[in-house]
């Protein structure tokens, strides 16, 4: 059962990385654009702050601060078994 949800953690926690990771490129290229005159979506970018990379940050840490403590505690207490 632990290493299910572990396996079904990590797999969203990658998903979510490469999320956040696009919305960072993103917004690198778009705020570049925005310096030389292109508009590249960085209004549409700003639009999906709070609604998507906000919470994806949020959940992106939340799950790897999960993951930690789950493979501590099976470390801790059931390694000796």
């Amino acid at each position: 059962m632990k290493d299910k949800l572990l396996n079904w953690l990590n797999m969203v926690l990658v998903a979510d990385v490469f999320l956040v990771l696009l919305g960072f490129v993103w917004l690198a290229i778009a705020a570049i654009g925005d310096a030389v005159g292109v508009n590249l979506g960085l209004d549409l970018w700003h639009k999906l702050w709070q609604p998507l990379f906000n919470p994806a940050i949020g959940i992106l840490m939340g799950g790897a601060i999960l993951s930690g403590i789950i493979s501590w505690v099976s470390r801790k207490f059931f390694s000796s078994q």
